[in-house]
């Protein structure tokens, strides 16, 4: 897919923020972001991706990207789901550097800074929620869904569910993209021969909206899709040119 170079290359690092019926959270997302674009490492924009709301969340970011001129969107015709929604803002992004965080507020965009110093040295850097604030039983979901993962990815990171990373564009663009693949963004970015670092974030409870994720979703899908992973990892094509004449 070729897409035009549009306005997000006027910055150094932009933030997708996927949205799916969000709508009590965006004007308070609104400020958070405010704030952050103001001592952000590297001049940053916003693209948010609505991945086919319901309710008010797309009129909502429409307002705030008139009133705000580093905040961007897409909006997707029909609801694809978390990596849909990355790959479209991944497409569309012509920065430098990329990242993404959830719409539920439940990280802080001030955190970006904490990943922003280190990436020049990786290609990803990826958050790890430290003292985790769901219920026990959302987190002892995540600890098998991850546990299960490093156990067939062997990709060494603890929280590759936490909703805040940041990429180097060229690699982020690299990723092979599947439903799913969300969950093993550390593991593809590993299959280019790219460095991954963790680093601690905060993290909140959910004050507003619904979580769009239960036990069947949250423990299956990851189940089925490393075996997806296995697969495409033993088949996957990564190759660098050397030298070339096509100047």
């Amino acid at each position: 897919m070729n897409v035009k170079e549009n306005r997000t290359g006027n910055y150094r690092f932009t933030i997708i923020v996927p949205v799916y019926n969000e709508e009590e959270n965006i004007y308070t997302l609104e400020e958070k972001l405010q704030q952050f674009l103001l001592h952000s490492l590297f001049p940053a924009c916003v693209l948010f991706v609505d991945d086919g709301s319901k309710d008010k969340s797309l009129h909502r970011i429409n307002e705030i990207c008139v009133r705000n001129i580093p905040f961007f969107y897409l909006s997707l015709e029909n609801n694809g789901g978390l990596s849909a929604a990355l790959k479209a803002g991944i497409d569309h992004t012509f920065s430098d550097y990329v990242g993404y965080m959830d719409a539920d507020l439940q990280t802080d965009p001030e955190d970006f800074n904490l990943l922003l110093r280190d990436i020049e040295d990786y290609e990803m850097v990826t958050g790890i929620r430290a003292n985790r604030k769901d219920s026990f039983f959302k987190n002892l979901q995540s600890k098998i869904a991850n546990g299960y993962r490093r156990m067939m990815t062997h990709d060494g990171v603890s929280d590759t569910g936490c909703p805040l990373k940041v990429m180097h564009t060229d690699a982020a663009k690299r990723i092979p993209f599947f439903n799913g693949m969300h969950r093993f963004l550390p593991a593809l970015i590993l299959l280019q021969n790219g460095k991954v670092k963790q680093t601690p974030v905060r993290h909140y409870p959910r004050l507003a909206g619904t979580s769009k994720y239960h036990l069947w979703n949250r423990l299956s899908g990851p189940f089925i899709d490393c075996f997806a992973y296995r697969w495409m990892k033993k088949r996957y094509i990564n190759y660098h040119i050397n030298e070339h004449n096509l100047h």
